[in-house]
């Protein structure tokens, strides 16, 4: 329980960073670099501040963590509520080379470099690989649509690859959760029936939980948003919305998943009806409110003593990340777009972010034989740097190779 005298300070705390928050948005969006950039340069001041005059306590830092827990939510629901499976199926056969590329190479180069170059465990090195996997697509998307080339052949093609790398990077965790607890309990020498024996399980709930939301998205939810329009008049419907996606969250979450997991599916449920979708403005307000929280908490779990050596690891892991995309998407699209197109895309997916700090936050959870500190402080580094350095070179590009942007 949180003692009486520390609900007052909590409050201001809270307040004070929903404030600055706002305020950094701004100031980040003025001088054209990602918000998140702010937050968790925020969130890691705080945890300076508070090395000098302790200020976070135990119920503060729970307190903190169950609203980046919240903010989390919000991420993951966005990204399947923006997600379009429809387009994503009939564009399959030309964006799914490059994603295959863009996954196996990014993948597979960071854990080569993690764990033979850094020398780090074989879970550590599986953490970082799936993380690099992952594209945070809406720090490029900015500079696109910037350059009014969004809707260009190459700039929805970047879109259709980026949202595979969102859903794959998503399933790649959620597998990762569920097997990473066993092999090291049984160690590295019974990986293979570990991974076998939990992953069957693992596919098992997944199919529970995938037939339920089938079922959902099939029979109840086009009722269930159309009754909530209903009844009360906009943004209310999509509050009734969001507080169903937390529900699908926290049962993703009993069922040994992840909120985050379930929170995505949550989102894909929705992203069918397009009614819904047109409702996603509403919650944008609700997204403003949390989602800095989460970006702030991965501030605040960066230790300054780990910061050395992570600054080294991540230096290293930065090549891996940007040779990954550049080689497994820029690499793989020269067959499909051309040098030009293939540069773009490479250049495109370089950005790592939200899917890639949520896995490297739930392993840090784990504890550190998952994601020691510097592991954790060195894809933070790896993160903020290729959402700064990316975009100026993307808006430089699109300046020297504009695209034609379709009607």
């Amino acid at each position: 329980m949180i003692e009486i005298q520390t609900l007052p300070f909590l409050i201001l705390l809270v307040g004070a960073v929903i404030t600055i928050a706002i305020l950094t948005k701004a100031g980040m969006s003025k001088i054209g670099l990602p918000a998140l950039v702010g937050y968790i340069l925020l969130g890691f001041l705080f945890r300076l501040l508070d090395a000098q005059f302790p200020f976070l306590s135990p119920q503060v830092q729970e307190i903190f963590e169950f609203l980046a827990e919240l903010g989390v939510i919000s991420l993951l629901f966005r990204v399947g509520l923006e997600s379009n499976l429809t387009a994503l199926i009939r564009q399959l056969s030309k964006a799914s080379t490059i994603w295959i590329g863009d996954v196996v190479v990014s993948g597979g180069l960071g854990f080569v470099t993690a764990r033979f170059l850094l020398g780090l465990p074989l879970i550590p090195s599986l953490f970082v690989a799936i993380a690099l996997t992952a594209t945070s697509v809406g720090v490029s998307v900015g500079v696109w649509q910037e350059a009014k080339a969004i809707y260009s052949e190459n700039g929805q093609l970047m879109l259709d690859v980026a949202e595979m790398d969102d859903i794959s990077g998503v399933i790649l965790m959620a597998l990762l959760f569920a097997v990473a607890p066993a092999i090291h309990l049984t160690g590295t020498l019974s990986v293979i029936p570990v991974f076998a024996q939990t992953s069957g399980i693992f596919l098992f709930k997944v199919i529970i939980f995938g037939a339920g939301c089938y079922f959902f998205s099939r029979y109840l939810e086009a009722e269930l948003t159309k009754f909530f329009r209903q009844i009360e008049p906009p943004p209310d419907p999509m509050l009734e919305v969001v507080g169903i996606a937390v529900i699908i969250a926290a049962i993703a979450g009993i069922l040994g998943f992840s909120v985050a997991i379930g929170a995505f599916f949550a989102g894909l449920l929705f992203s069918r009806d397009a009614e819904t979708v047109k409702l996603e403005a509403s919650i944008a307000s609700l997204y403003d409110l949390f989602t800095p929280f989460f970006f702030v908490g991965i501030g605040l779990k960066i230790a300054p003593d780990a910061l050395m050596t992570g600054l080294g690891f991540g230096a290293i892991l930065l090549i891996a990340a940007v040779l990954g995309k550049v080689i497994g998407a820029g690499g793989t699209a020269v067959f499909t777009t051309g040098s030009t197109g293939a540069v773009l895309l490479g250049v495109s997916m370089i950005p790592r972010a939200e899917i890639a700090l949520i896995v490297m936050r739930r392993g840090h959870h784990l504890g550190d034989w998952a994601v020691s500190s510097q592991v954790f402080a060195a894809i933070v580094v790896v993160c903020t740097v290729t959402s700064i350095i990316a975009p100026i070179i993307l808006r430089s590009l699109l300046q020297k190779l504009p695209q034609t942007q379709s009607e």
